[in-house]
């Protein structure tokens, strides 16, 4: 244990000051503190001594520097088993430092305000602050450093228990955390700074930095014998959001869950989304969200057993006891009725999730020996885009569906084809090595009939072979990219057929 004598204090965040402050001085140990603590303390009738009566100079450049001096840092580093150390305090009258409490210059906040100048960004750039947290929590076998205001009550309650003492592991853990606060600031300055080198953000940094806190430990990984955990950092997306009910959550149900919510964040009406490792095995976009997951459980209620429900509305009642008749793993909305709620926890094992917002920020992925990183795949496509190459335009109707089949497609893993009908899909075909066998595997995985749909492609189609498929099993109109060599014969191969065909020169490839 370590007897504390003599804190520093010096906060931007004053949360908790003065409790931690007023318990320190009923232990007998002497404050030290800067500027705008200084004044908190003593306004509040805390007894506090200014860091300039130690260092015997006043602080300078409009408060740039202050504790940047021997006497300050000496009291911190010194370690407290070595004799030199120890004569050198004695020599030049440095008094020893035992606990440092500081938080530093609110940079980020600051750097997210809307015009905020460059020159306020740089001014908040808190330069004591890192190097009295990184002294101290080098010297942790003496020193102890308090970061966090949310450490405060756990800190009193130690120096309660043990007379004004704070253990070798609590010293050791203050430590790290410490560092990772330091490294957490110097990262956010690097990024904010680098981002405006050239006046705008790059799409993609020529850093790759990802350091995301853990969120939760999981039971495993996609399979048993693999271990898994979630990391994420702000409020928005699956990996926020707040299990209210069920099983804890897999690492294969927060895949799941992600690209069902990715899904139906498409749709600006109510929308419902059923997938089954990864792929939607169903989607519509109705009226009601009632009628919406009725007609996604159409496109292929077989595969639906034990897939993953995505709602872009509060789930309300009437659409919950429809669920309720399924089984599913898990579901993700926005909110939850009360009698939504109440009828799904009948389900003791069934997972619910209330997610807010899409989550945004680059899309990162493994490779052996690297990382591969892009920016999401948010085009939105506008009917102005939709180039009709055939004949035969496509009718209101038609348009309607093709643009639902194109929402749904771009969340389809290559080589993906969607048949669909306006606001439902019908069959869908995903992951196959040929585009015309996609064709085919959604026709094979249709119940409904497929006479009068339409067809979506993520990517053009190489050859007609493929549309003169879809044609055999009734589809009337398709939209792709285009884009192929032999783009001539498959717009020939449509006319011959009587097919409409748009070209939307994007593509939406999803490996």
């Amino acid at each position: 244990m370590s007897k504390i004598r003599r804190a520093l204090l010096s906060v931007t965040d004053k949360s908790g000051l003065l409790e931690l402050a007023r318990l320190l001085s009923g232990f007998g140990v002497e404050l030290v503190s800067t500027g705008g603590t200084a004044k908190t303390l003593r306004d509040a009738g805390v007894a506090v001594r200014d860091v300039a009566e130690v260092t015997g100079f006043p602080e300078m450049l409009g408060g740039r520097v202050k504790t940047m001096h021997p006497r300050i840092t000496g009291g911190i580093l010194a370690i407290r088993s070595n004799a030199e150390h120890l004569r050198s305090l004695e020599e030049h009258q440095i008094p020893p430092i035992d606990l440092v409490v500081v938080n530093l210059y609110a940079f980020e906040q600051t750097a997210a305000r809307p015009g905020v100048e460059l020159a306020e960004m740089i001014e908040n750039i808190d330069i004591g602050g890192p190097a009295l947290i990184r002294s101290a929590a080098k010297n942790f076998a003496g020193v102890s450093v308090v970061t966090d205001p949310a450490d405060y009550p756990a800190i009193a309650g130690e120096l309660r228990a043990s007379g004004g003492e704070l253990s070798e592991a609590t010293r050791w853990r203050l430590a790290q955390k410490a560092f990772a606060v330091t490294a957490a600031y110097d990262r956010a300055i690097s990024t904010t700074l680098a981002a405006r080198r050239d006046g705008a953000p790059p799409a993609l940094p020529e850093v790759l930095d990802v350091r995301v806190p853990r969120r939760m430990s999981l039971r495993y990984g996609e399979n048993p014998h693999q271990a898994a955990a979630l990391y994420a950092e702000g409020a928005g997306g699956v990996a926020a959001a707040r299990q209210l009910h069920g099983k804890e959550l897999s690492y294969n149900n927060l895949v799941d869950l992600d690209a069902a919510w990715q899904l139906v964040q498409e749709f600006e009406d109510p929308a419902a989304a059923i997938i089954k490792h990864t792929n939607p095995c169903g989607c519509a976009e109705q009226e009601t969200l009632a009628a919406a997951y009725r007609k996604a459980l159409e496109c292929d209620p077989v595969s639906a057993f034990g897939g993953v429900l995505a709602f872009n509305r509060p789930l309300d009642s009437e659409t919950a006891a429809a669920v309720a008749e399924l089984f599913v793993e898990a579901i993700a909305a926005p909110a939850y009725a009360p009698e939504a709620l109440d009828r799904l926890k009948t389900k003791k094992n069934l997972r619910l999730v209330e997610v807010a917002g899409a989550g945004a920020g680059l899309q990162v992925r493994s490779i052996s020996g690297g990382y591969l990183v892009q920016t999401a795949d948010s085009t939105t496509l506008a009917p102005a885009q939709l180039n009709v190459v055939t004949k035969r335009p496509p009718s209101t109707e038609e348009t309607g569906a093709l643009e639902f089949a194109w929402k749904v497609a771009k969340h389809v893993k290559s080589n993906a084809i969607v048949y669909a009908v306006r606001g439902q899909a019908v069959g869908i075909g995903a992951g196959q090595m040929s585009r015309v066998d996609s064709v085919r595997l959604g026709a094979t995985k249709a119940v409904l009939p497929l006479k009068g749909t339409v067809v979506a492609s993520d990517a053009f189609f190489p050859f007609p072979d493929g549309i003169e498929e879809l044609a055999r099993h009734g589809a009337t109109a398709v939209i792709q990219p285009g884009g192929s060599v032999r783009d001539p014969e498959v717009i020939a191969a449509a006319d011959r057929l009587g097919l409409a065909m748009v070209f939307t020169g994007i593509r939406h490839f999803r490996h």
